[in-house]
């Protein structure tokens, strides 16, 4: 009857996902982080958001 699967969720996930590490690592990129590094750990937060949505794990 509902179908919690959907790929409005995923994208959801990975949104919100990806805006809460990118606020966090924008902090430490101003303070001296490398850029690409700040890139890459919001990329990973965002992708394992995705995941965790896919498999029910959150």
């Amino acid at each position: 009857m509902y179908n919690n699967n959907t790929n409005k969720d995923l994208i959801g996930a990975g949104l919100t996902a990806g805006l809460g590490a990118g606020v966090v690592t924008s902090f430490a990129a101003g303070l001296g982080q490398h850029p690409v590094i700040a890139l890459a750990i919001t990329a990973i937060a965002a992708t394992v958001g995705v995941l965790c949505r896919m498999y029910d794990l959150a």
